[in-house]
């Protein structure tokens, strides 16, 4: 409870813009834990946040039940199978550890510190995805703490009917519209206390950072070359474009104080990838270069993120195609020019991200066309990223930025809205996704206990 021993320390995370301050605690260890924590919010009419590492707050919230998760870190591979069950705590970078003895590699993003499971309930955009898909597409069962306070096995292929044959008190539902929903819906339909996922047979990539100087080579131009290069590149290549003005503060290394810094991130399985990047050395001269084979263990380097807490807002757009002049224009909104510090990053999808997986949901209609998760625009090539401060003229401004490439814009993503997610849900689905949620929303948690990173308590007609 407020006021207790460890209270601060439990709501610190990872984001320290938005700040967590619910009426009750529950430190869980166990999926009856939070079982308990749940049931608690239900009979006290109390809404309920979840908190792993706190990467990706939607925001700041006041008052209910807030569960951290972080003490529930059990990973289990199962190299026969190649998949790996790990818990609602556990950070990508345990799970990397754990397969690496087997040559096997989860679909994990950049950063090792964020949760493995809010992030594959977010879809899951890795660092191998235009190879291998979303993480959610290789997601095997859920265990979720359901708004009745009931811990559920969910499969994609299970019988609904299986939920009212309970008879051994397992919770072992296999329903396979809530394992839909729950992949690409976040944290709105219940608390995933456990999942299995697939790994792939990855021991060694060809990857690292092409950093330019954005003050010697027009961050335009090289813009414009990624976006002809992408053209060119086999789908099993991923890559993205990032633009950084980096303070002068001796907290950074040398080469980048001061610096604008333009750098095209790459992650290639093939035996090419020295040639394959060869045309992007030609954009101009090299500030740094980072690229090399190496084990998967050291896949976190590509992009180097910032491993310490900070404050930061962020949102995001899909885009149908990347014009570069109106990209040109939300660079200079977020330049070195710009009164605060942005990051722009440039995401290059299609690939397997636009492809369904072999496994269908059993829901999953006769023409093929349905997905076996939630996860949309699947018909996007770009997603723009951006992040900012967390004040008001900060956020305005990312928004302008963001606005700029709208006429292509066909969506948002989950897993970068970034404080943004509790601001509206606009954008988030589209229209027949959003129905679909709102009618599991509706049978799962009527009484909308589960906020997650929007509201789909709505009508299933909005």
């Amino acid at each position: 409870m407020p006021g207790d021993p460890g209270f601060e320390d439990e709501l610190a995370g990872f984001q320290t813009g938005f700040v967590q301050r619910p009426d009750v605690v529950f430190a869980a260890r166990s999926a009856d834990d939070v079982a308990a924590a749940v049931a608690y919010a239900a009979a006290e009419g109390l809404p309920v946040g979840v908190q792993a590492t706190g990467h990706g707050l939607p925001g700041a919230t006041e008052g209910g039940v807030l569960i951290t998760t972080k003490r529930m870190d059990g990973v289990t591979v199962d190299a026969e199978a190649r998949t790996v069950r790990v818990q609602a705590g556990v950070r990508w970078g345990q799970v990397v550890a754990a397969a690496e003895p087997y040559g096997l590699a989860p679909l994990n993003g950049s950063a090792p510190g964020v949760g493995a499971v809010s992030y594959t309930l977010g879809g899951g955009l890795g660092i191998l995805a235009r190879e291998f898909g979303y993480a959610a597409d290789h997601v095997r069962s859920l265990d979720v703490v359901t708004a009745d306070g009931r811990l559920r096995h969910v499969t994609p292929n299970s019988d609904d009917s299986d939920d009212s044959d309970d008879s051994d008190g397992s919770g072992d539902s296999g329903d396979s519209e809530l394992f839909w929903g729950l992949l690409g819906g976040g944290a709105n339909l219940g608390v995933v206390t456990e999942l299995e996922i697939g790994l792939v047979p990855v021991a060694r990539l060809y990857g690292g950072s092409l950093d330019f100087d954005g003050r010697e080579v027009d961050p335009v131009a090289a813009l414009r070359a990624y976006e002809r290069w992408t053209t060119t590149v086999p789908d099993g290549l991923t890559s993205s474009f990032a633009a950084v003005p980096y303070p002068d503060i001796p907290a950074l290394p040398p080469h980048l104080r001061g610096r604008y810094v333009i750098s095209v991130r790459v992650a290639y399985t093939g035996d090419d990838g020295g040639q394959l990047v060869a045309p992007l050395r030609e954009i101009g001269p090299v500030l740094s270069d980072s690229l090399r084979e190496m084990p998967y263990p050291e896949s976190h380097t590509i992009h180097s993120d910032p491993d310490f807490p900070h404050a930061y807002y962020g949102d995001s757009a899909v885009l149908s195609e990347l014009d570069v002049d109106a990209a040109a224009e939300l660079l200079a909104l977020t330049g070195p020019d710009a009164p605060s510090m942005y990051v722009v990053q440039i995401n290059h999808l299609g690939g397997a991200l636009a492809l369904a997986p072999a496994a269908a949901s059993a829901s999953a209609s006769a023409s093929g066309e349905e997905w076996p998760n939630a996860v949309p625009h699947r018909a996007g090539r770009f997603l723009v990223r951006v992040l900012g401060g967390v004040d008001d003229s900060a956020r305005e401004r990312l928004h302008r930025a963001l606005a700029t490439v709208q006429p292509w814009t066909i969506g948002r993503a989950l897993n970068f809205a970034y404080g943004a997610g509790g601001r509206t849900a606009e954008g988030l689905y589209d229209s027949e996704t959003r129905k679909r949620l709102a009618g599991l929303k509706s049978t799962y948690d009527p009484a909308n206990l589960f906020r997650g990173n929007c509201n789909l308590a709505v009508s299933s007609r909005a």
